[in-house]
């Protein structure tokens, strides 16, 4: 027993971890960093909020949009603040709970990594892959610059993709359910990167097969079937998220994310930037080479890359060249896409304009790049002399990379500070054009008032209650009144007058829900239904889930 404690703790995974606690271990404090997507507390607030209310999976999130709500999580990645969400009810406060998910992403990274590099190369390989992914600058950028917890947690589940996908097409036991939950788990964590990484994969997966020498018909069909019914499994876990988020994005306003700032013209990246540039900051990207935030791929990333390409050739490594050239050159076609001469497969590429931001092709590149500097592991002698070999690398790869996991500044302040006053106000209204129903025409200048307003006939309104997803109270009527409540319209709001259901129109430029009530005293509900997109789309998730148990059983 003492021995097999010994060899785990030995272990290049946990040599990994325990070498990565230079990436976080300025969030193990109490208190708060600034961070330019500094919303995540509230939305785990929010998620919070919903699943106490029952609103399972949560869509609509109440205090957002300066209090009339917003369908936040109907297409935005929901599955980081689930995860954040889970820290939160196990005890930690809001802010410890995203430092938490912040560090959670971190690991999972550097685990998932660690399972790729080594079944590509060897524990050795997946120990040098592994440390170089979790020392890359611009996760660095996502954590401690842009707070982008989304690309944070696609960062920690892209190696399980590739692994998984890997195990499939050779046949490891439950590596089609192990696909389907990293893919289900990407594409419920970040959709941009889950759409750029396609051409990557399916050029992986041929790869792969061919590499593997499936050269028999039957063989192939069954490795094919094997991997589509993964992918097909992965994409009915995910559908909750998934569909509603693609066949109702018309029901929002999107063009506020693809325009202006967010118009991917103005955010291409120099070769300098990507390849030598060492300069870090705590801005934003700007057109031109002049951003004051680093979009650096790190040096020793490509260039270890590129040297175990070149050990292979001097040492004529011929079956292992194809392999490394694959991720050397998927980095270096990832690196191309954040550059200004691949704007003319921007124009051609479709929804291109929806990944906004070029240089989100790092999190491609330098996963593709970290990859094949675990090959220079091939060509290390045996036994311990290769520590020679690794001592270096590990030491080069921390210091020059590890002064960039910090934050620009730290704040000494509560959950309480962070939820309340002009902080509370402050986060009501961030992003607040984001997803905005289609019929609203303007945002909103002040914070949405307690109740429904009365603004024809003469009605009293009292015992008002609010959820996440649905709004009652009694109202009494006089005279027949319409009815204005502090919610947008947004299909399927249903509003009920002691069971009878009312017709539901949007009022004014905030398009907000309006009523008429005849005279008399009814129990006014207000609810957000599902639509028969969102039904199905659960259904489908549900179903998928309860497929786990009997896949296992089956196996």
């Amino acid at each position: 027993m003492i021995e097999k404690i010994k060899k785990i703790i030995l272990s290049p995974l946990a040599v990994v971890l325990i070498l990565i606690v230079p990436t976080f271990i300025a969030l193990l404090r109490p208190g708060y960093f600034p961070m330019h997507d500094d919303v995540q507390v509230m939305r785990i607030f929010e998620m919070d909020k919903c699943l106490k209310d029952g609103q399972i999976p949560c869509r609509w999130v109440p205090d957002m949009g300066f209090g009339y709500g917003y369908p936040q999580f109907n297409y935005y990645a929901p599955l980081p603040y689930y995860l954040m969400e889970l820290v939160h009810i196990g005890g930690l406060g809001f802010m410890d709970s995203v430092k938490a998910g912040f560090i959670l992403s971190f690991v999972l990274s550097a685990w998932g990594m660690y399972l790729l590099g080594k079944s590509l190369w060897g524990k050795t390989g997946g120990f040098v892959s592994s440390l170089f992914y979790a020392y890359l600058p611009y996760r660095a950028v996502d954590a401690y610059v842009r707070g982008a917890v989304g690309e944070l947690y696609a960062f920690a589940f892209l190696p399980f993709v590739f692994w998984t996908s890997k195990g499939v097409i050779s046949g490891k036991k439950n590596s089609a359910l192990w696909l389907a939950l990293s893919l289900a788990a990407l594409l419920t964590s970040h959709n941009i990167t889950s759409l750029i990484v396609i051409p990557f994969f399916i050029a992986w997966v041929f790869f792969w097969i061919y590499k593997s020498r499936l050269v028999t018909v039957p063989d192939l069909k069954k490795t094919l079937f094997r991997l589509f019914a993964a992918v097909i499994w992965g994409f009915g876990l995910s559908a909750f998220f998934v569909l509603p988020a693609f066949l109702e994005k018309g029901l929002v306003h999107i063009e506020t994310i693809t325009s202006g700032y967010f118009d991917y013209l103005a955010h291409f990246v120099t070769w300098g930037q990507l390849f030598f540039s060492s300069y870090w900051g705590y801005g934003v990207s700007q057109a031109g080479p002049w951003d004051e935030a680093s979009f650096a791929i790190g040096i020793f990333h490509w260039s270890l890359a590129l040297l175990a390409v070149v050990v292979a050739f001097v040492l004529k490594a011929k079956r292992k060249i194809p392999l490394i050239l694959f991720w050397l050159a998927s980095g270096v076609a990832a690196a191309f896409m954040a550059h200004g001469r691949s704007s003319l497969l921007w124009k051609v590429l479709p929804g291109a304009s929806f990944v906004q931001f070029p240089w989100r092709y790092l999190i491609l590149s330098g996963f593709f790049f970290s990859v094949a500097a675990g090959s220079l592991a091939l060509f290390f002698p045996k036994g311990t002399k290769k520590i020679i070999y690794i001592l270096p690398i590990l030491i080069i790869v921390i210091l020059f990379y590890s002064g960039n996991f910090r934050p620009a500044s730290w704040l000494n302040i509560k959950d309480t500070d962070k939820l309340s006053g002009e902080s509370w106000t402050l986060q009501q209204t961030l992003s607040i054009f984001d997803y905005l129903p289609i019929y609203v025409s303007r945002g909103p200048t002040q914070v949405a008032p307690q109740k429904p307003r009365v603004i024809s006939g003469v009605a009293e309104i009292t015992n008002w209650e609010k959820g996440t997803d649905w709004q009652k109270g009694t109202i009494r009527v006089a005279e027949k009144s319409t009815i204005e409540f502090p919610i947008y319209y947004f299909p399927n709001w249903e509003v009920e007058a002691s069971g009878q259901k009312l017709d539901v129109r949007n009022e004014g430029e905030l398009a907000l829900i309006a009523v008429n009530v005849e005279p008399g005293e009814w129990e006014l509900v207000a609810k957000l239904k599902d639509t028969p997109v969102r039904s199905l789309a659960n259904i489908i998730s549900l179903l998928a889930l309860i497929l786990i148990p009997f896949y296992l059983r089956k196996k």
